[in-house]
């Protein structure tokens, strides 16, 4: 609410041209809106000997106010005029989404095809479950920024200008290493909001594989223990946030090559490392 016009300083900014006030300041109001289409599909199987199979898969597009994921959230250009700047794919799109999940009950034990005889070695391998859970999904987009100095917008986030007409995603993950072309960006030096779009990025996408073993032990019919072994990112496949992209921090020599990324595209921190759980469930 308490914006500023390009160039208008804190001077300019509304409410404190009326009353004096410089801080930011939160006016919930229906601007804006989102779309989102998707075509889903859903293949479920149960096979024999106790196999299933669910492949669940979502193709989707979320269109709407950039850096906005919540009511609560704000728009990152505040001037009402170039509002319309701020329409994009959300900060929680993520195209494609597949989930893979099947069950898989051992063929050991009592009404099995092997060691079913009833003896020790049938107790003890018989009545065991396997639950596979794969998920692959896209990352989300992320926003390249720029120094706001010459815009002078209090209460707006400044893009950066688009310096290639491709952006070429390189990947690299890690200090020293671009996750995309630092160079097909540059700030901007005049009193305008830069030419590159929020969200034309998109940062690493995620693969996963959950793993658990169940195993139920029945006393008297009346009375029962379930044991649970569950790992979560169970081939502890690293996970990547998106990477910083400030083109202001990017650093160059005088030939040109890029000395100091001071987090303009390095994978700035992991998440979902691998996990194991372990439980016992007493049924009556």
């Amino acid at each position: 609410m308490n914006w500023s016009p390009i160039n208008g300083g804190e001077a300019g900014r509304q409410l404190n041209k009326q009353f004096g006030r410089t801080a930011s300041t939160r006016l919930a109001g229906p601007i804006g809106g989102f779309t989102y289409d998707s075509l889903q599909a859903r293949l479920q199987r149960r096979f024999r000997s106790g196999y299933s199979l669910d492949v669940s898969y979502t193709f989707s597009k979320n269109i709407g106010i950039a850096g906005v994921s919540g009511s609560d959230d704000i728009a990152p250009i505040q001037i009402p005029g170039l509002y319309y700047l701020n329409r994009s794919v959300t900060n929680i799109d993520r195209p494609h989404n597949l989930a893979i999940t099947n069950i898989i009950e051992l063929p050991f034990g009592r009404g099995k095809r092997l060691l079913n005889d009833r003896g020790v070695l049938s107790a003890i391998v018989g009545g065991w479950q396997v639950n596979n859970l794969i998920s692959i999904y896209s990352g989300t987009p992320f926003n390249v920024t720029a120094s706001g100095t010459s815009l002078n917008a209090p209460g707006s986030s400044q893009r950066a200008d688009l310096a290639k007409p491709k952006v070429e995603i390189l990947g690299g993950h890690g200090k020293g290493q671009p996750y995309f072309d630092p160079l097909a960006f540059k700030p901007v030096t005049e009193a305008r909001f830069g030419t590159a779009a929020w969200n034309i990025l998109r940062g690493p996408g995620v693969r996963q594989w959950d793993f658990g073993l169940f195993r139920e032990f029945r006393f008297k019919e009346r009375y029962s223990i379930q044991f649970r072994a569950e790992s979560f990112n169970f081939s502890n496949t690293p996970h990547f946030n998106n990477p910083g992209a400030n083109v202001s921090n990017l650093r160059l020599d005088s030939s040109g090559n890029i000395t100091d990324l001071n987090g303009f595209s390095e994978i700035t921190s992991s998440f979902g490392e691998r996990q194991f759980r372990f439980g016992l469930r007493l049924g009556f």
